[in-house]
């Protein structure tokens, strides 16, 4: 391993703590302090960082879309601390966490015998978040019976707790999150196109931490610095092939993943240079590789025949797995090209339904490697 180090020490004027950078118009000082640190100078993360100036000052929705681990709170946070809502409560709910039978009662209360358990009165989010802000998480795993409820709350600003019939009144700015594709979602009809476009005033799309790569070893020093001091490690440099190896590595957990890993390398480091695993991030990257749609497909269809032994009909067969009629998987392996010589090896089951005496106007196909093969048949 090279010699060559890069000194952490620095870094440290290019690492910014808050959302404007060394030539933002806006400064900690000036917007009271208290921001959440934000690591990054790409331009990509600064455009973001402007969005998050222009809109934190107003009260409206705000909907940030970005890759799990790309640090979607973090900006949620620090348009709270642009608004004039600074000093009021952030509340933070993660719609995926909480089970659907319990959400209605975590974001709106309930009275006393509301339900079964319910022995006392309880304060939901958006009470607690009065004056201040809601930051929902995972918007897109909100259940389809609530989603009028969060509507109506935020057209009406006014709901009721669970069990009771007196409405309430609500001042509460909403920010929302989500990793998925809410337009293909309302295609799919899992969620309602009037509070997409109820939530979506003020879009901000966050790019993961691959469309940024200028921004990894700000990040790395961070990391570095904050878990050595934390561990009380004498850490004072980092090598430049392990910094070089990290800035090439796809990151497909963003900057979760990257922050995950320093913590490691820097408990597992012995000596005053910090140096990592670089097979295990080799592994990690080869792993991570981008792949087709197709190619996604084709390998969950290969391996849940796998599961099912190459039983494709039936009511254990890879076609009821994976949610599809038999004719459907049929015509989708043809599609995507699954033939002779594919690197799924499954032996021939004779009691697979489709396999057991085919019509005479049946078409065949094997799919085989290894020697081995499997036949589907469709009428």
């Amino acid at each position: 391993m090279s010699t060559q180090a890069n000194w952490a020490p620095k870094m440290h004027a290019a690492i910014h703590n808050g959302p404007f950078g060394e030539d933002g118009a806006m400064t900690n000082a000036a917007l009271g302090g208290g921001l959440p640190r934000i690591v990054g100078n790409s331009a990509a993360l600064r455009r973001v960082l402007e969005l998050v100036r222009m809109v934190g000052p107003t009260d409206a929705t705000v909907l940030i879309n970005g890759e799990t681990g790309a640090g979607k709170e973090l900006i949620a946070e620090a348009i709270h601390q642009c608004s004039q809502r600074s000093r009021g409560p952030f509340v933070k709910v993660n719609c995926a966490a909480i089970p659907a039978g319990l959400l209605e009662s975590e974001l709106f209360g309930h009275e006393r015998g509301a339900f079964t358990g319910a022995v006392a009165r309880g304060i939901g989010r958006f009470e607690r978040a009065t004056g201040g802000t809601l930051f929902l998480d995972e918007i897109g795993d909100l259940p389809l019976e609530l989603q009028p409820k969060i509507l109506r709350v935020l057209q009406e600003k006014q709901f009721e707790r669970l069990g009771s019939a007196t409405t309430i009144r609500t001042d509460v700015r909403v920010i929302c999150a989500t990793h998925q594709n809410l337009k293909e979602m309302i295609d799919e009809r899992q969620f309602r196109a009037d509070l997409f476009y109820r939530l979506s005033v003020f879009p901000i799309a966050l790019p993961p931490l691959r469309e940024r790569p200028e921004d990894i070893r700000l990040l790395v020093d961070h990391f570095a610095m904050d878990y050595a001091r934390r561990m009380r490690k004498p850490i004072t440099a980092i090598a430049e092939q392990f910094m070089e190896a990290l800035s090439r590595h796809s990151w497909p957990g963003n900057v979760r993943e990257l922050q995950n890993f320093i913590e490691r390398s820097v408990i597992l480091s012995k000596d005053s240079v910090l140096t990592g695993s670089l097979p295990d991030l080799a592994r990690a990257q080869k792993a991570s590789a981008p792949v087709t749609l197709e190619e996604a497909e084709s390998s969950h269809i290969l391996r849940t025949l796998q599961v099912t032994g190459g039983v494709v009909g039936g009511p254990n067969g890879a076609a009821a797995r994976l949610g599809v009629r038999r004719t459907t998987l049929i015509s989708k392996m043809r599609r995507l090209g699954l033939h002779r010589g594919q690197s799924s090896a499954l032996p021939l089951r004779s009691e697979d339904p489709v396999c057991r005496n085919p019509p005479a106007s049946a078409i065949a196909r094997t799919v085989a490697a290894g020697g081995r093969a499997y036949a589907v048949a469709e009428a």
